[in-house]
């Protein structure tokens, strides 16, 4: 009894090391995007993409849309998973966005502390089409902690669990993570408390972004909803 019990420590300490590794090799998969866009005026049924998840084990929480936009964001077996939608969706364009080129997470706060449950909000918009000043957005991005730290110190102090940013060709996907039971509303207004640099931030990023074609007059972040169990 007492060998078997050494050796279930043994092998639980073996898991623990294999866990703590992989985090430091950056191999825990964040979760990835992939769009399914109609045509113009055309929404995009989303009950293939219902079947699939239930299929695939994912929550049709996962699936969101606006217009004629329908996105899946989880964490899957990507390649696999982007080619099969591709063949339940041969009309449509399907966009992969496979990585985020910006993360924020709570160990960027001094409270490092992470909520059990997360709400998940989706804003899309296009980057300007000017490539100079595409890469002047990614480059602010890129050095944003080091030179901007004041932007990720608002998103500790609205307790944004997580916040990820992808690009597509010209167009962002954009990812908050809140704790479950709270709304943006409240929450985003606290990035600003007692903070104007994130507003001079805001200021400077409003240059190199701009709406959908399919976005409103004047709506730059288009909101997806999510699609109701």
């Amino acid at each position: 009894m007492k060998r078997i019990l050494i050796l279930i420590f043994v092998f639980f300490l073996l898991c623990i090391g294999i866990s703590v590794e992989a985090a430091k090799k950056g191999s825990v998969e964040l979760p990835s995007v992939i769009e399914i866009v109609g045509k113009a005026g055309d929404e995009v049924s989303d009950f293939r993409l219902r079947s699939f998840c239930k299929e695939q084990h994912l929550p049709a929480t996962s699936i969101y849309k606006w217009k004629n936009h329908l996105v899946l964001y989880a964490r899957f077996s990507k390649q696999n998973v982007y080619n099969r939608i591709k063949v339940l969706y041969p009309w449509a364009a399907v966009r992969y966005y496979k990585t985020p080129f910006y993360v924020f997470d709570r160990t960027h706060c001094n409270d490092k502390k992470v909520a059990k449950e997360w709400e998940n909000i989706l804003l899309t918009a296009n980057l300007v089409k000017d490539t100079l000043l595409q890469k002047e957005y990614l480059q602010y991005h890129a050095t944003q902690y080091q030179e901007w730290p004041e932007v990720s110190n608002g998103f500790c102090n609205a307790d944004f669990q997580q916040l990820l940013v992808f690009r597509s060709g010209r167009q962002l996907m954009l990812v908050i993570s809140i704790p479950k039971g709270r709304s943006l509303d409240e929450l985003n207004p606290k990035t600003t408390e007692n903070n104007p640099r994130v507003d001079e931030w805001n200021r400077r990023m409003a240059k190199y972004q701009e709406g959908l074609p399919e976005a409103m007059p004047g709506e730059v972040w288009s909101f997806l909803k999510p699609i109701k169990e």
